[in-house]
C-alpha cells in the first residue's frame, strides 16, 4: 500500500511539473535584461515590464479588450440570467433543445465558430468591425454565463419565490427582490468567468478583428511574429497573475454560495 502510495504521489508530482514547469519558465525568462528571450536569464531586470507601458499598441489592444468584454458580459448577462431563470423553473416543451442552443458555442471549436461569425457578421451583413467582435464575444460567453447562474438556481428553492407571489408581490418583483439576491455570488461568479473568457480569446477574434481594432490576445501574437525579446512574457506573467487573482475569487464566491445554501 505505502509502496502505491509512492508511486501516485510520484506521479502527481510529475503531472504538476509538466503543467506548471512552462509557466515558471515563461516567468523567470521574463526578467532577462538582454534584448533576446533565454532562459536561463543572464541577470534580473524589470526593463521589459515597463516596455510594456511603452508600446502604444499593447495599451490601445488592452483598452479595446476590455470594453468588448465588459460590454459583451452585460449583453450576455441580459440574456443569460433569464435564460438561466426559464431553464431552470420551468418545464416545457423543447426546453433540452433550447438548453443544446445556448451552450452550443462552447461545443462547436473555436475556429468553426469564428469562421461561422465572420461569413455572416462581416460578409453577408456587412455589420462593422467592432459590432462583429462584440457580438462574437457575446456569444462565447453566453454559455458560461447560462451555465454557472443555472448551477446557483439549482439550489434555491422556488418555494421562497412562490411565498411571496402569495403574499401579493408581482412576479416582476419577486425575480429582482427574492431570487436575484439568492444568488448574487453565483452571477458574479459567472461574469468573471465569462470575462476571463472573452479577455483570453483569440478563436472568434483572430476572424472578427480587422485593420485599426484589435484585441490584446491578437496583438500579443502579431508582436511575436516581428520581435523575439521578453516582452511577451513580461505580459503573460501579468495576465497569470491576473487570471490566478479571479479564479481565486471565483472560488471563494462559489464556496460563500454553496455554505449560504447550507
Amino acid at each position: 500500500m505505502k509502496e502505491g502510495n509512492r508511486v501516485l504521489s510520484l506521479y502527481t508530482l510529475l503531472v504538476f511539473i509538466f503543467l506548471l514547469g512552462p509557466l515558471v519558465i515563461i516567468s523567470i525568462t521574463s526578467f532577462e535584461p538582454g534584448t533576446v528571450l533565454k532562459f536561463p536569464p543572464e541577470g534580473f531586470s524589470l526593463r521589459w515590464y515597463k516596455n510594456i507601458f511603452e508600446v502604444s499598441a499593447f495599451m490601445e489592444t488592452f483598452r479595446t479588450s476590455i470594453v468588448i468584454s465588459l460590454l459583451g458580459n452585460l449583453l450576455a448577462l441580459l440574456l443569460g440570467v433569464p435564460a438561466a431563470y426559464a431553464l431552470s423553473r420551468y418545464r416545457f416543451r423543447g426546453r433540452d433543445m433550447l438548453n443544446a442552443v445556448f451552450l452550443s458555442p462552447v461545443l462547436i471549436p473555436g475556429i468553426v465558430l469564428g469562421f461561422t461569425l465572420l461569413r455572416y457578421l462581416i460578409v453577408v451583413y456587412n455589420l462593422p468591425i467592432v459590432a462583429g467582435l462584440l457580438i462574437g464575444h457575446t456569444v462565447i460567453m453566453l454559455p458560461f454565463i447560462i451555465r454557472v447562474i443555472a448551477s446557483s438556481l439549482e439550489n434555491f428553492d422556488f418555494a421562497v419565490e412562490e411565498a411571496a407571489q402569495s403574499l401579493g408581490a408581482t412576479r416582476l418583483f419577486t425575480f429582482f427582490k427574492v431570487v436575484l439576491p439568492n444568488i448574487r455570488s453565483g452571477i458574479l461568479a459567472a461574469v468573471l468567468i465569462a470575462f476571463l473568457e472573452s479577455f483570453n480569446n483569440v478563436d472568434i477574434s483572430v476572424f472578427m478583428t480587422g485593420p485599426g481594432i484589435s484585441t490584446l490576445p491578437i496583438q500579443m501574437l502579431t508582436y511575436v511574429q516581428n520581435y523575439f525579446d521578453p516582452t511577451i512574457a513580461a505580459i503573460s506573467v501579468i495576465l497569470m497573475v491576473l487570471t490566478a487573482a479571479l479564479m481565486f475569487i471565483i472560488e471563494r464566491l462559489m464556496g460563500f454560495a454553496y455554505f449560504t445554501k447550507r
